[in-house]
């Protein structure tokens, strides 16, 4: 049987979750045995994400792979638990290479190349070669921006294209707002949605409508008019108190069955173990009456919370597994400009994270954060640029190199304890260069924090780095009393470091990007266990 699609469009705004509503139709899928996948389409003319700043776009997501892409990958691993690859991120820049790859190759030749049929019929091969070749049942679509948008007209026009050979259900997400000196909700914004996707040649099958309560019946009503749907067609997604409660809210809309019946399948029937898990995973994740643990995270994009997406859901996923509800304290890492700043900031903490991140602006502050939480013995958990600015701060404060830097901060520094890896020393462009995706680590001893966390010795973690630890320095950190409790497989590269004597512990990789509900990071689960136990 040939793969079935289904498109997700967004009208009016940004923001009001697409991505969620992706994930959480690949679930209800997932929970009927389809074998469902995601493609997501971003109209920026950038090749990949990774030399985007997390600011304007969120956090970069890191595949196994290696493959950079749209934080959305991050929600849609986390639903599916599954690990995805790079194939499924389409971006402008990606398939426009591809097309002047083929046209200077001679594909075209004798022909004046064009928006479309050209550039809409490699989409649509696209799709369906990677539909084909991973034996999908179906592949939902995620049209990045907003209906209207300039940089996903020409995508846009391909899913009309490709609805007309094949399967496709059309679902959009729009907005119902309520103003506050009316008090009643208006749809205005969402007929102006739904005309602007019909004006494109797509009338939508389901009109997903986001609002802060659930929808009246006179709204569903009248907006089934103007979509010119049947009104169980008008899919209410008002707040939840998680995210992982919107599939059973769709479940409790027959969101389900309209799918199924429209796309043709037949005989399929719901697992109910699936659904079952899933709402413990949904209840799980509401806060419960247990002790609370405050997790402050010292960053420095900390102005759009998207930032850091996977490491709040990863401290969210260990802290339910463990029965306790975190308090997240966002730090801003400029602001951290003297030791009263950082006390004044971290007081009451019961854990510190330091994560990723790229630049020298706001690295004094996180410094100063660890220093504070190793004097204080406040459990620390640095990710990345985390666990780099553990080893330049035990070499100033333990051993006493007080200009030991990074290279990446000071090029002019006589102590580079971080370094650029000679891998990286000859590379100019910067896109896709880095240490990226899965790589294996060897952890060296069974009495340190990474053993217990894991449980075993070879482990798996996904990267996105240039800079190392310089061996050069390993001797002399380790002789100050620095623990280098894991290496990569030939023992070339520092992996994990801890503190020894309090709990701070310290990964060159992104753990918090393989965290699942169902499935916390080890490391998580670890540093937010000696966190819990920091409050008693």
């Amino acid at each position: 049987m040939q793969a079935k699609f289904i498109v997700v469009t967004g009208s009016l705004m940004s923001g009001l979750g697409k991505g969620i509503l992706v994930s959480s139709i690949m679930k209800i899928l997932d929970m009927y045995d389809l074998k469902v996948l995601p493609i997501k389409f971003d109209g920026y003319l950038n090749f990949d994400c990774g030399t985007m700043n997390p600011y304007r776009h969120g956090e970069v997501f890191v595949l196994d792979d290696g493959g950079e892409v749209d934080m959305d990958f991050g929600t849609y691993e986390r639903f599916l638990d599954k690990d995805l690859d790079k194939g499924s991120s389409i971006t402008g820049g990606k398939i426009m290479s591809s097309i002047i790859e083929k046209e200077r190759r001679g594909d075209f030749l004798g022909e004046d190349v064009q928006m479309t049929p050209h550039l809409t019929e490699e989409i649509i091969k696209y799709i369906e070669k990677f539909a084909e070749e991973k034996k999908a049942d179906v592949v939902v679509i995620e049209v990045g921006g907003t209906v209207g948008d300039l940089e996903n007209g020409y995508f846009i026009e391909a899913m009309r294209q490709l609805s007309l050979k094949r399967k496709v259900e059309f679902v959009n997400l729009t907005y119902v707002p309520v103003i506050s000196s009316v008090g009643e909700q208006k749809t205005k914004p969402s007929q102006i949605g739904i005309r602007l996707l019909m004006q494109a040649g797509i009338k939508p099958d389901l009109l997903v409508c986001r609002a802060q309560n659930s929808l009246l019946a006179k709204i569903k009503k009248k907006l089934a008019f103007f979509a010119s749907l049947d009104e169980n067609r008008i899919i209410s997604d008002e707040d939840l108190n998680n995210i992982y409660e919107f599939p059973i809210n769709l479940l409790k809309q027959n969101v389900d069955k309209i799918l199924l019946a429209d796309l043709g399948f037949k005989g399929h029937k719901l697992d109910k173990k699936k659904l079952q898990d899933w709402m413990s995973i949904a209840d799980g994740n509401t806060a419960s009456s247990g002790k609370s643990v405050r997790i402050s995270i010292v960053g420095k994009y900390i102005d759009l919370k998207d930032s850091y997406v996977s490491v709040k859901e990863a401290v969210h996923h260990a802290s339910h597994a463990l029965h306790v509800n975190p308090e997240i304290n966002w730090v801003e890492a400029t602001e951290l400009t003297s030791e009263k700043d950082v006390a004044g900031k971290l007081i009451g903490s019961d854990g510190v994270i330091i994560p990723g991140g790229f630049g020298s602006r706001g690295i004094e502050g996180k410094i100063m954060a660890i220093k504070y939480a190793r004097e204080n013995k406040i459990p620390l958990l640095g990710l990345c640029l985390g666990m780099q600015l553990m080893a330049v701060e035990f070499a100033r404060n333990v051993c006493g190199i007080r200009d030991a830097n990074s290279s990446e901060f000071d090029q002019k520094t006589k102590h580079k304890i971080i370094d650029l890896m000679s891998t990286q020393v000859s590379v100019k462009n910067k896109g896709g260069t880095m240490r990226l995706g899965a790589w294996k680590a060897k952890i060296l001893k069974k009495d340190s924090i990474a053993y217990k966390a894991y449980g075993k010795e070879i482990i798996s973690e996904r990267h996105r780095h240039r800079y190392e630890l310089n061996n050069k320095y390993k001797k002399l950190l380790e002789d100050g009393g620095l623990m280098i409790s894991a290496t990569t497989l030939d023992g070339k590269l520092v992996e994990i470091i801890e503190w020894k004597g309090s709990y701070g512990i310290g990964t060159q990789a992104h753990p918090e990007l393989k965290s699942r509900p169902n499935k916390p990071a080890p490391l998580f689960l670890s540093f937010i266990d000696a966190a819990s136990a920091a409050t008693q």
